[in-house]
């Protein structure tokens, strides 16, 4: 999901990655751990497939299956929380992307957004700040859209669908 979703979104050019919609759910559903896992092979598998250069991502996604599935555990998933989780990885995400960007491909990311990075950078900020700036305006929509839309799969998700990884749907959704 998280493959597909990121190659679909990518190749039209809209703001809402979907790159970790799978991370989410399974997060949400099977837990901290396995989400963590399925991040990180999403990222590793990409990487493979693409370059090699994007495999240190993998480090973000293993964080959003962490967060989400910690707080699904603690407070079950509803649209409150979904937004909340959002904006908590709306700044994790760039926290943790950030210094790898910077390390892999200084800074910038090939698109239209480098424009405000170069900006950010000749109006005295440095090139650090001005990436995660970026990130967290790119974040911002991606990671509540992507946590709203969670929110709604596991509201239409058949109970089914829990009981075959040993969960009901009442013990995550609120």
């Amino acid at each position: 999901m998280n493959i597909v979703f990121g190659i679909i979104t990518s190749a039209l050019g809209i703001p809402l990655y979907l790159d970790t919609l799978g991370t989410m759910l399974s997060g949400a559903i099977l837990g901290p751990v396995p989400g963590m896992i399925v991040g990180s092979l999403s990222n590793i598998i990409t990487g493979l497939m693409n370059s090699v250069t994007d495999i240190p991502f993998f480090i973000v996604n293993l964080a959003v299956g962490l967060i989400t599935g910690l707080v699904v555990k603690k407070w079950k998933y509803s649209l409150p929380i979904a937004i909340i989780i959002g904006l908590v990885l709306a700044v994790v995400c760039p926290a943790i992307g950030t210094p790898i960007g910077l390390a892999v491909y200084g800074g910038f990311n090939g698109s239209a957004s480098d424009v405000l990075v170069m900006a950010l950078v000749k109006g005295g900020k440095s090139l650090f700040t001005a990436s995660f700036l970026r990130n967290i305006a790119s974040n911002l929509v991606d990671k509540i859209g992507t946590a709203i839309i969670t929110w709604i799969l596991l509201k239409a998700l058949s109970p089914k669908i829990y009981e075959n990884f040993g969960r009901e749907k009442a013990d995550i959704l609120r």
